[in-house]
């Protein structure tokens, strides 16, 4: 599939946000971070625009973005319409725990009901982001279990970790470097699941199954039935070397985990922990950026089978 850079950066983006939201809503009314006003602003607002902006951004890749509202009429079929009535309605206990928080210090009660409200919508939200992947069955390398595991933890990981950065502010926290390198970790080892599975476990459609001549021996298209790049071509059919696929993986591995991982260690130790929680904060965003690419890159429609695909 053709990354576009606005649906890589969407995913990251409110992954990222929503991830975030999800940490502030729970740690906050169990006394897991800091109870600063001050704090409350600076986690909530970072996560909120993140989450917007990334939304936001989603729209740039429409055809027709000023019609995206009719998206929100069709969220008994569409986990596109489900993500986005979830995103708005996220905001609305957020906007009362916020509230509550900032102008009266209250994190418990009724408001941190609301903060645990707004956690459990975000992870809805998040989820209904790698199910409208998940659930497109012509797409082998989303369309399977491993998807919307990886979408969880990434955002629980670069929520973690901004969470990390921004409570060095007001304190040396113990938990939440704790709870970074496990989902640093866990997150890690989602991908290598994922990768390992797209790379040896076999389409299930081919040329061959498509027409019905299996049986009869080796099928191949007799010719083309284009002469120039088209659409689906473009969409469907991005191609990336396999040398260049290593090369990314290989950049995504170092730059979303393994650094992340060391530098939250080193910020965990007590040295340079600002600058190390930063360090592990804006590799992890690049290495994520690169693996969302990854994933889309990769991504092979069946309808390429027409164009002359052996196997997808």
């Amino acid at each position: 599939m053709h990354p576009a850079l606005s649906i890589v950066f969407f995913t990251t983006a409110s992954g990222a946000g929503f991830g975030l939201l999800t940490l502030t809503g729970i740690a906050a009314p169990l006394g897991l971070v800091p109870q600063s006003p001050g704090f409350g602003f600076v986690a909530l607002a970072t996560a909120v625009i993140l989450a917007v902006v990334g939304l936001l951004s989603s729209m740039l890749h429409l055809g027709r973005p000023e019609r995206a509202w009719r998206a929100f009429s069709q969220w008994k079929t569409s986990w596109l319409s489900r993500e986005g009535v979830l995103s708005v309605l996220t905001f609305i206990p957020a906007a009362i725990f916020g509230l509550g928080w900032l102008l009266f210090g209250w994190t418990g009660g009724l408001i941190g009901l609301c903060g645990f409200l707004t956690a459990m919508l975000a992870v809805c939200t998040t989820y209904c982001t790698g199910m409208i992947y998940a659930s497109l069955k012509p797409i082998r390398q989303w369309n399977n279990g491993w998807v919307v595991p990886n979408y969880l933890a990434l955002g629980l990981m670069s929520g973690l970790l901004l969470l990390h950065l921004i409570v060095r502010f007001w304190a040396r926290p113990l938990a939440i470097p704790l709870a970074a390198l496990i989902a640093i970790a866990v997150a890690w080892w989602l991908k290598e699941r994922y990768w390992r599975f797209i790379d040896t476990v076999s389409a299930p459609s081919t040329v061959a199954s498509a027409t019905g001549l299996g049986r009869r021996g080796k099928v191949r298209m007799l010719e083309p039935p284009n002469t120039e790049e088209n659409y689906l071509l473009k969409e469907m059919g991005f191609r990336i070397a396999r040398k260049h696929r290593l090369r990314l993986r290989l950049i995504a591995r170092i730059a979303a985990f393994f650094t992340p991982l060391v530098a939250t260690l080193v910020a965990l130790l007590g040295t340079a922990s600002l600058l190390a929680s930063l360090v592990a904060v804006l590799s992890a965003a690049l290495g994520l950026i690169v693996e969302r690419w990854l994933f889309f890159a990769e991504a092979k429609h069946t309808v390429m089978l027409y164009y002359g695909a052996e196997t997808v």
